[in-house]
């Protein structure tokens, strides 16, 4: 199969898949390496395909037309509860976005919307004994959370503000 066939064939299965796909599933089904499926979605991306990074793997973005920026605060230790919180409450958590004093606006795709995401994000952080873009600014920090109606939004405040992670 040469790159062209391959990437077609990459584009197909992601947009047909019923769940995020990852790179290692693609690569053993193709017969290559992690690396040139990253590389191949990368390439798919900057051709204009929509696709997105979850932490079970790839899809293809499904737009949501609601989305807010909402400021939080909390320790490293809460990031799990923070995220269940949002997704308790139906909302999907885009991004992470910092402003760093020295590199301005940091931002993290994320793309949490199961507990399953959230489990995932916490196991690849402990592994490879990451840190939290938040440590980089005392755990201040902000979520584009995708969410359906006001209503389902103003709980998705609420529940936050209850557990003192809403920076107001």
């Amino acid at each position: 199969m040469n790159k062209t066939d391959r990437r077609t064939f990459i584009q197909g299965l992601i947009s047909n898949a019923s769940a995020p796909i990852s790179a290692t599933q693609i690569a053993r089904r193709l017969n290559v390496s992690r690396q040139t499926i990253v590389g191949d979605v990368a390439l798919l991306r900057a051709r204009g395909e929509d696709i997105i990074a979850t932490p079970a793997g790839y899809q293809y973005n499904h737009v949501n037309a609601n989305e807010a920026l909402i400021v939080c605060r909390h320790l490293p230790a809460d990031t799990a509860d923070e995220m269940q919180r949002i997704i308790d409450k139906g909302g999907i958590i885009r991004d992470v976005i910092v402003d760093h004093p020295l590199y301005g606006v940091l931002r993290g795709e994320l793309n949490i919307s199961t507990p399953g995401d959230i489990k995932l994000f916490v196991a690849k952080m402990a592994a490879q004994k990451g840190h939290l873009l938040s440590e980089l600014t005392s755990g201040v920090h902000s979520h584009t959370i995708l969410y359906q109606d006001q209503p389902q939004l103003d709980a998705i405040r609420a529940s936050l503000r209850a557990a003192g992670y809403l920076y107001e």
